[in-house]
């Protein structure tokens, strides 16, 4: 494998651009397709453009994509094009997210429902606002990943090669999914153990952030089993410290920066990893404290503070973060263990100081 230099921010900006450019292109044609069925679609456009294409890292190509050219693949404007499809199942989850968690917003706008919900109140419809909301976003959610498969399949590569990555596809939308439900059963059961919130966490948002899309890309390229065995042991632990830093900004994150009411994962009860081991270590006035407050609707601020003072105090915060450092040295120091090029190795390593620092 011929080594290059390492790969610069200009390329990577440049690799987000052509993300962009392919959804913009297969969302433009999709909503000439709505608009020939009825023009009552156009909202419908309109909210998934906004949503796809209104903010978002772009993490999850960018480690499919890296993923491919560590392996040996050949770049193609049709290889960008089919890793776009994980910004449609990304896009799937979080807005069905949204509507379980009962979120006002995402990234500092309406989230789908409450959007559609307002729709449904300011064109004085017949009916329960609140409920046409819910039905939109979970339809919405449902498109976009009917969208994920048709952009991967329609991106123009060889048959031969979509059906090798199928079924890692196929599995990561499975896990993503299951994932979610033990996230709902956890916060219905009050399960706090640090098994079930690191469980909840791998196979909700780590697995597909990281080690999926990394064996999406391996997949393409026919990869070699050293290579997926490598990524693995690099995807799982950084997705994990992915998922971790989402928990503390969750609760500790500015929202200018996070989109999202500060607090918001107290006020949803979300049994994170943080949660449960500041559980696991306060003393029982203080535990009584915390779960009595931990998903209650109406936390107002003050009461945010005295949760975010319990945690602190508790050592949780402080043990959070030394798990991420020691999840994102794991998974940096498995990249050692194949030859993935000098640019695919500097591209995966920037990409985890990219997923685990802790602002955007």
């Amino acid at each position: 494998m011929t080594h290059a230099a390492p790969v610069s921010p200009v390329d990577r900006a440049d690799l987000r651009h052509r993300i962009d450019k392919a959804l913009t292109e297969f969302l433009t044609d999709q909503r000439a397709w709505m608009a020939g069925v009825d023009a009552a679609l156009a909202p419908v456009a309109e909210a998934i453009e906004s949503f796809v294409l209104g903010g978002g890292k772009r993490l999850r190509p960018a480690f499919a994509y890296w993923g491919y050219r560590g392996a040996g693949g050949t770049d193609s404007d049709q290889l960008v094009t089919a890793l776009a499809a994980l910004e449609f199942v990304q896009a799937s989850a979080l807005i069905h997210d949204d509507l379980i968690d009962r979120s006002d917003t995402r990234r500092g706008e309406p989230s789908v429902h409450r959007r559609f919900a307002a729709r449904h109140r300011s064109s004085g419809w017949g009916g329960d606002p609140d409920g046409f909301g819910d039905a939109a976003a979970v339809l919405l959610g449902d498109l976009c990943l009917v969208w994920s498969d048709e952009i991967l399949h329609s991106a123009g590569l060889p048959p031969q090669t979509v059906a090798r990555a199928r079924p890692v596809f196929d599995e990561m939308r499975t896990e993503v999914t299951v994932g979610q439900y033990l996230d709902v059963l956890t916060q219905a059961t009050g399960d706090t153990s640090l098994e079930r919130a690191g469980k909840v966490a791998r196979y909700k948002s780590a697995k597909y952030t990281v080690e999926r899309p990394l064996l999406l890309g391996a997949a393409l390229a026919d990869a070699p089993p050293d290579v997926r065995t490598s990524y693995s042991a690099y995807g799982l632990p950084l997705g994990e410290a992915f998922q971790l830093r989402d928990d503390v900004l969750g609760v500790f994150g500015d929202p200018a920066q996070t989109g999202k009411p500060a607090g918001d994962d107290l006020r949803e009860g979300k049994r994170t990893y943080l949660v449960a081991a500041a559980v696991e270590t306060l003393d029982d006035p203080g535990r009584e404290v915390l779960l009595g407050a931990l998903g209650d609707p109406e936390l107002d601020e003050a009461g945010v503070i005295r949760l975010r003072e319990l945690i602190v105090a508790s050592g949780a915060l402080t043990r959070t973060e030394q798990r991420i450092v020691t999840l994102t040295d794991a998974a940096l120091a498995a990249l050692t263990a194949v030859d993935l090029g000098t640019e695919a190795r500097q591209a995966l390593v920037d990409l985890a100081i990219a997923a685990t620092r802790r602002s955007d």
